[in-house]
């Protein structure tokens, strides 16, 4: 399943334009989604409105109602680089959040706060991209931060706009709801996100070129390497971030020896751990890496390569070789009493 959040309904007509057997689902707030199929792939949709706030009540909403493989936000973006061109798409590689910072008499003092796309996502969007083969005639796609705020930036002479350049010098295209969605993700079990922009003005020609019809045209190719990226992404993520909360515990069985773990602490005496299924042990590991990473004892690169590896040893083919990941996530303290219990041959 695949979460697909659009501002606009120009963006959200976009997306359902490639959905099938198309059926409404109520959630009991009152929010609509649409949950149809493209790709092969299982897709929710619902609109968000224009804003970072809005967009992270309806992605917590989503991935609650729906615990998606990912989450993506679909839609049009102001370009801040002349060597853009109306309809190209970007895929953020990291989304800033903007508007954090101190105002002083000195002027202001930016306090960044910054996503990055998730590594498995990204190789995939690029090997898509690559491709070439996700739309007929497929406009160039670009790899590179986005910038999200609050506000219409209209002028690339604007105080904002010269805020942006002096702090997020790297980023090429601005809009209103990828940090929202961002931040909501990560707080909910880091639930993988990604945001996919077609490039519908400059900013400064933004009147001009919504006149000329830019607008539905960059929608719709956003949408389309969008739907395009969710039929690749073949590899469900979900059972890496269904760990059990802080405090709460779990089971697991194997020839007769019954271990009972809690995040934080251990329940008791092990015994035949070494009987236990490799398999079985792995979604033990994946609740450390995940509690490890939410309460800050591992960073974002850690937790991205450790989660690629227990994707890759979860879906090999023969025994998993538990022996790589003990040794991949060995030296953080906070992991050794799962390893050591759990994978210990």
């Amino acid at each position: 399943m695949i979460v697909m959040l659009t501002a606009l309904e120009v963006e959200y007509a976009a997306v359902r334009a490639h959905l099938s057997g198309i059926a409404p689902h109520h959630h009991p707030s009152g929010t609509l989604f649409e949950v149809g199929t493209a790709c092969g792939q299982e897709i929710a949709l619902a609109l968000t409105g224009m804003g970072n706030s809005g967009a992270a009540t309806m992605t917590e909403r989503a991935i609650t109602e729906f615990a998606p493989d990912v989450v993506m936000f679909v839609g049009v973006a102001g370009g801040l680089r002349d060597w853009l061109e109306l309809g190209e798409v970007v895929v953020a590689s990291r989304v800033y959040g903007y508007h954090g910072g101190r105002e002083t008499e000195h002027g202001f003092l930016a306090r960044p706060r910054a996503w990055d796309i998730p590594h498995h996502v990204e190789q995939i969007a690029r090997a898509l991209a690559r491709g070439g083969d996700w739309c007929p005639d497929p406009p160039e796609v670009h790899f590179e931060p986005i910038a999200a705020g609050e506000v219409v930036l209209n002028s690339t002479r604007s105080p904002l706009a010269k805020q942006i350049h002096r702090n997020y010098n790297d980023a090429v295209a601005v809009e209103m709801e990828s940090a929202g969605v961002a931040n909501a993700a990560h707080l909910h079990m880091a639930t993988p996100s990604v945001t996919v922009r077609g490039i519908s003005d400059l900013v400064d020609d933004k009147d001009l070129t919504d006149r000329q019809g830019w607008q539905p045209r960059a929608a719709a190719n956003a949408a389309a390497f969008a739907v395009a990226l969710a039929g690749a992404l073949t590899h469900p993520r979900r059972s890496q971030r269904k760990a059990p909360p802080v405090g709460d515990s779990f089971t697991f069985h194997n020839n007769g020896a019954t271990i009972g773990t809690q995040i934080g602490k251990n329940e008791g005496t092990v015994h035949s751990v070494q009987h236990t299924a490799p398999r079985d042990r792995l979604d033990a590991i994946t609740a450390a890496v995940v509690h490890a990473h939410d309460t800050g004892q591992i960073d974002t690169d850690l937790f991205t390569t450790a989660m690629v590896a227990l994707d890759n040893t979860r879906n090999s083919s023969g025994p998993p070789d538990l022996r790589r990941l003990k040794a991949l996530l060995g030296g953080v303290p906070a992991l050794r009493p799962a390893l050591d219990s759990i994978v210990d041959d």
